[in-house]
């Protein structure tokens, strides 16, 4: 008999087995489009973003690492000097609305006071300058850009919720629009809040106008001057799980109202993302149900292929919970969705859709650990035997070698994932290791033609 328990959380004593959190400058620099990312660090720093990110090079990337020396370390040399001069180049160079400076391990080691030191030169350089504390003693790698939007939030523009009509055009500029319709109706404005490539942003926005819920911006938005007012009257919903800081700081120190929606990853995801916003804005949901089937329908190669087969998430990059959810949904079978960090007030949507997710299949509630040990962990996946491990490329070779098909995760942090018709993206990404190991599956050629022409 399949009991269907709420979700039983476990914590372990592993370490962050993940990516340093300054990684995050891969994908916000190029969100932000008119931004430059100066990482202060050692040349190990310096190294990790070469191998990480070096792919990026030729393309004339707006982020560089300001290397620590032994003279730096020691204190022989001054840091607002050292930094001016830094900053200086970077201003000659590049020109930026913004410069983000990404402190690292050691600037908190040596004490280095970025915060006291950055509204100086900001004055002098007449460019402002946001401090983000990327710690990857601290952190997990995605959460490298909840730091950076934390510190981001406090230099969004106010939001004056009691001007008027006219007073707001004036004021507001271009997105003044979309949050004069919106307060007609609700008087509130909508930000998202989460880093997502301009187009899948963008297909967000056009799910919300079918809804008549305009947004008033995202935060981070393409160019810095483009940042969204903030304050009371102002609603926020985040996009990835990640995203816990961001969303305490958005409430506490901004005084917006914080969405608890579930993610928009996967059809049935981005509809109820889409529902809890209109429950909030009072707006009844249309053609929603009718939407969700038609994507399932056009998933179902690749549904049929997932089915009945079983996965293991060991844990790097924070959206295991969302993805496995989907996968559920897919018909998988998820034996344990391993998470470096797990904040259950700000998933607390997510947690629930799981729970449903699973009544609705008909399968009991998968294990989920928090800052899982690895040696652990695939002493599990030996007794368990899993189609798929979704784990961090330290780990994937290894387990190779042993017979356990895997998936880097961190694939999926820059894939596009999230809204209703990305959801092949995601699964594609799942089902390829699959195919390659499967020989039943080998003529995928055809297979993915058919679905081209249908």
């Amino acid at each position: 008999m399949i009991t269907f328990e709420t979700a039983a959380f476990e914590c372990e004593t592993g370490n962050y087995h993940t990516f340093c959190p300054i990684s995050c400058v891969a994908w916000l620099h190029q969100k932000i489009e008119d931004s430059f990312f100066s990482v202060i660090g050692t040349k190990t720093c310096g190294y990790f973003l070469q191998n990480a990110l070096g792919v990026m090079i030729l393309a004339e990337p707006r982020y560089a690492t300001a290397e620590l020396e032994e003279g730096d370390i020691s204190a022989q040399l001054n840091d607002q000097e050292e930094l001016e001069r830094l900053c200086l180049q970077i201003k000659r160079d590049r020109n930026p609305s913004v410069i983000v400076w990404i402190g690292t391990c050691t600037t908190e080691i040596i004490k280095m006071d970025l915060e006291g030191i950055a509204p100086k030169l900001e004055s002098q350089l007449e460019i402002p300058i946001v401090v983000a504390r990327a710690n990857g003693s601290d952190y997990a790698f995605t959460q490298g850009e909840d730091t950076v939007l934390a510190a981001m939030t406090h230099r969004c523009p106010e939001y004056d919720y009691s001007a008027t009509n006219s007073d707001k055009k004036k004021e507001q500029g271009r997105f003044q629009e979309s949050i004069l319709t919106s307060r007609k109706s609700n008087n509130h404005a909508l930000v998202p809040f989460g880093s997502l490539p301009s187009i899948v942003a963008s297909q967000l926005n056009l799910e919300l106008r079918r809804q008549s819920i305009h947004v008033s911006g995202w935060l981070p938005s393409q160019r810095y001057a483009e940042l969204p007012a903030l304050g009371k009257g102002v609603c926020v919903c985040g996009v990835n799980p990640f995203l816990s800081r961001t969303a305490t700081t958005l409430m506490r120190r901004r005084g917006c109202q914080l969405i608890g929606a579930p993610f928009p990853i996967g059809p049935d995801g981005t509809r109820a993302w889409i529902e809890k916003i209109c429950s909030v804005f009072s707006v009844k949901p249309q053609g929603l149900e009718e939407r969700e089937t038609y994507i399932w329908k056009s998933l179902k190669d690749y549904v049929a292929v997932v089915t009945g087969k079983s996965i293991f998430f060991m844990g790097d990059n924070l959206l295991e919970v969302s993805i496995a959810r989907f996968l559920i949904r897919c018909g998988m079978i998820v034996y344990e969705i391993g998470i470096p960090y797990m904040d259950k007030r700000y998933q607390a949507a997510e947690l629930l859709l799981l729970q449903n997710t699973c009544k609705k299949m008909r399968v009991p509630m998968p294990r989920i650990v928090e800052k899982p040990d690895n040696y652990s962990q695939v002493q599990r996946m030996h007794e368990l035997g899993p189609n798929l491990a979704v784990t961090g490329m330290a780990h994937a070779n290894p387990l190779e070698a042993r017979g356990i098909d895997t998936k880097w995760s961190v694939e999926f942090t820059f894939a596009q994932i999230h809204g209703s018709t990305n959801a092949r993206d995601v699964l594609e990404l799942v089902t390829r290791p699959l195919r390659r190991n499967d020989d039943s599956l080998l003529d995928w050629s055809n297979l993915s033609r058919q679905i081209i022409e249908a």
